[in-house]
């Protein structure tokens, strides 16, 4: 498409956009959980977005999407950045499960479900994390096991964003415990609302439930339910983290967002410690840091839709973001002073601001810990040596793992 187009595309994006989406406002939810109330809402702009031609715009045409250049995308992406979009139910669905089944699925999965991904009727999470598992997600213990011409699935899984209203969910499991733990595992498509589901919200330090417990009782999956190939899981598993931490990694805090340089050097004119040299200091390194983590993210942004893989530059990106989040909270304790103590101020922005200090260390943890990232970037991006696996040839039901024996 031609530089013209582009343009025309843009122009109506523009235009579409001023007449649909409300603008930033200082008032954010700073866990970006959809609330119940809005979760219609949220499906109805998803299906406008979609009908106006601007979700999908460069997934292709037979799948739901508008088989659009990088141009495009990159074009909205510049308009939509003073708005806010109510979509924050469909960022896991459309940035996790859905690019996987893009690249993996059967012509009939990519039919069926992604054209309802991208119209926002159907919303989808991620099962990946388990209570006995930590970080290494390989060792997971939920299991799938054949029944007849499908799969009977038994487990729990844990910090699942989204589940309390997700239709449909992206899960890996243990479907031969007899060959090493990498090799045993299936990803699948589950129906949340099947029978044997079971969702319980998990609150947090903020008090808010953003994450979920999810149990699977004898939940039954038909056979097509497999995203790839059988006991080639973990290929499926590293595609989506690969797209996780790309997704989370490039998610560009707003300037509204209470640990950002804008937010924080308001709050410091009005609270009178803007006039500390100290205080300015650490607002200039991270008006600094901000802006670099933004530009990578940008970076990896254009070169995922341009369809170059990032690879596990991915993990740079989240680990800069959560690194950020942390330095952002130093700097907002500056700024607050004293009132940082007061965690039941009246003052709404500074109350905002104390909740995203609390939950700020979340993001270390969340999609991968810190050191999970380091261990990736020093492997896959630097080169370096890796550590010894000892499990990585050993069969997966003679190791133990967490609190299972499985001897």
């Amino acid at each position: 498409m031609g530089q013209q187009s582009v343009t025309s595309f843009r122009d109506r994006a523009r235009s579409w956009l001023a007449a649909n989406a409300p603008r930033r406002s200082d008032a954010a939810d700073p866990d970006g959980e959809p609330r119940a109330t809005g979760l219609a809402a949220q499906k109805e702009f998803q299906a406008k977005l979609y009908d106006a031609g601007f979700a999908g715009i460069t997934w292709p045409k037979e799948y739901g999407g508008q088989s659009l250049t990088n141009a495009e995308q990159i074009a909205f992406s510049q308009e939509a950045r003073d708005y806010a979009l109510p979509v924050g139910a469909f960022i896991i669905g459309l940035g996790m499960p859905g690019p996987t089944i893009l690249e993996l699925g059967t012509e009939e999965q990519k039919k069926r479900y992604l054209p309802a991904m991208l119209r926002g009727a159907e919303i989808w999470c991620q099962l990946f994390s388990e209570p006995s598992g930590g970080s290494d997600v390989a060792s997971l213990i939920t299991s799938a096991v054949r029944d007849g011409d499908g799969w009977l699935l038994n487990g729990q899984k844990v910090w699942t964003s989204g589940a309390q209203y997700s239709d449909f969910g992206a899960i890996i499991a243990r479907t031969d415990p007899a060959v090493p733990k990498h090799n045993g595992i299936t990803m699948f498509i589950v129906d949340m609302h099947s029978p044997g589901v079971t969702v319980r919200p998990l609150k947090v330090a903020t008090g808010a439930s953003p994450f979920n417990e999810v149990f699977f009782d004898n939940v039954r999956l038909p056979a097509d339910s497999v995203i790839g190939e059988v006991n080639d899981g973990w290929r499926a598993a590293v595609v989506m983290l690969r797209n996780e931490r790309v997704t989370i990694g490039t998610m560009s805090a707003p300037r509204t967002s209470p640990l950002s340089y804008h937010s924080l050097s308001a709050l410091a004119d009005r609270l009178g410690t803007g006039t500390d040299v100290e205080v300015t200091r650490r607002l200039a390194r991270l008006y600094a840091r901000e802006r670099s983590a933004r530009l990578f993210g940008q970076l990896l942004r254009e070169e995922a839709m341009a369809g170059r893989d990032p690879g596990a530059r991915g993990s740079v990106a989240k680990l800069a973001g959560a690194e950020l989040a942390m330095s952002a909270s130093e700097v907002a304790e500056a700024v607050l002073g004293p009132e940082v103590v007061a965690g039941g101020a009246a003052d709404p922005d500074v109350r905002a601001v104390i909740m995203a200090i609390i939950a700020a260390p979340g993001g270390s943890i969340a999609g991968g810990t810190n050191e999970i990232q380091r261990n990736i970037i020093g492997e896959r991006v630097l080169g370096l040596a890796k550590d010894p696996g000892i499990d990585r040839n050993t069969p997966f039901n003679q190791l133990r793992v967490g609190t299972l024996n499985t001897k």
